[in-house]
């Protein structure tokens, strides 16, 4: 009978962490733009949230948004 092999898998950081943080950021960006693009065609608040809660956005990124610098 063959003995078992054990795998042991190492977390080394390298360019896909960096690539997958890379897309995290730009998707956290993109929900930002798109949250302050909703607001902007919004009728009021209330449609305004009901918008964002239909598409899955959040409304504080589209505030964070401003806060860094763009917009």
């Amino acid at each position: 009978m063959a003995s078992a092999r054990h795998i042991t898998l190492i977390h080394e950081p390298g360019e896909f962490a960096e690539a997958r943080a890379a897309e995290k950021a730009e998707n956290a960006r993109q929900c930002a733009v798109a949250a302050r693009t909703v607001a902007s065609y919004a009728e009021n608040a209330a449609d305004c949230e009901s918008l964002l809660a239909m598409l899955g956005l959040d409304a504080l990124a589209g505030k964070q948004a401003r806060a860094g610098g763009r917009g």
